[in-house]
């Protein structure tokens, strides 16, 4: 086993991180303990670029922090504690902050602790009433497990406008091991469904249509870890700036074969330099 690295990450954050990085404003909303790594965090998304602007918790957990196994292959284990994250409450949602976002971005690791699901709620609310998108991630095959029936309705009700998720989160979403049917499913419930599927690209179904995308090429996949949150960025970031969805999910292909190129789940790159090296910017 080789030497450890310590980076900044949370899957949310860095899919802010890699909005930032294609130049695009971003925020991100977060509890952290006013810790070693709390400073770490709070210094590093700034540094990357991210408006963030949640006081610091001055008691309870610790910082959150999670210990990644990256095998030679690029896939990884994950063993995570969430600590103070996951005390986010609806008193720490800036109002203001979130009216102001073209898209509120939401994780669905926050729908395990009830005063964080109450904060996603709010934060939901406050974005539809000042006229704004709400996008979700479904986050972990397992946190869908727990789960189902709310996520569901949260798509079928229009609390979600915009849902992110891979192959494994739509077919435990739906109890299939057919991808194709739980994409039939998924396409009727959801307002704009993304879905990754590896290796095989991805698909965004919504308003009638579906694009597809094939993967981009890597020449050596190094670490998995956040692929799915830098695509969730390019993503974002062409859907928030008006081009089409094959656009959109070209972005987020070339956001996300960045990421799996080293370790750590934000990017090193300058994202719009490859993005115009590929004709996507100008």
């Amino acid at each position: 086993m080789g030497p450890g690295v310590e980076v900044s990450g949370g899957s949310a954050a860095n899919t802010a991180a890699g909005v930032a990085s294609f130049g695009a404003r971003a925020g991100f909303v977060g509890l952290v303990r006013q810790d070693g790594l709390g400073t770490v965090f709070a210094h590093d998304i700034r540094a990357a670029g991210v408006a963030y602007a949640t006081p610091a918790a001055g008691e309870g957990p610790a910082t959150a922090r999670c210990l990644i196994l990256v095998t030679p292959d690029g896939e990884r284990t994950m063993n995570t504690y969430l600590g103070a994250a996951q005390n986010l409450t609806p008193a720490q949602i800036d109002d203001a902050v979130v009216a102001s976002a073209g898209i509120t971005y939401l994780e669905g690791y926050l729908w395990d602790p009830p005063a964080a699901k109450q904060a996603f709620l709010k934060a939901a609310e406050i974005a539809h009433g000042a006229g704004r998108q709400v996008a979700l991630s479904l986050s972990d095959a397992f946190c869908v497990d727990r789960y189902r029936a709310e996520f569901l309705d949260l798509l079928r009700t229009g609390v979600v406008d915009l849902v992110f998720c891979n192959e494994a989160e739509v077919k435990s979403l739906y109890e299939t091991a057919d991808v194709d049917a739980a994409l039939v499913q998924l396409r009727r419930d959801a307002r704009q469904a993304v879905v990754t599927r590896s290796e095989k690209g991805a698909v965004v179904l919504g308003g009638g249509h579906r694009y597809e995308v094939a993967g981009e090429r890597v020449a050596k996949v190094v670490d998995t870890t956040g692929a799915g949150d830098l695509f969730a960025a390019g993503f974002l970031f062409g859907h928030a700036t008006g081009r089409d969805p094959a656009t959109a999910l070209r972005l987020g292909a070339l956001a996300a074969s960045e990421v799996i190129s080293h370790l750590g789940a934000r990017p090193q790159k300058d994202l719009i330099a490859l993005a115009q090296e590929g004709g996507l910017l100008k």
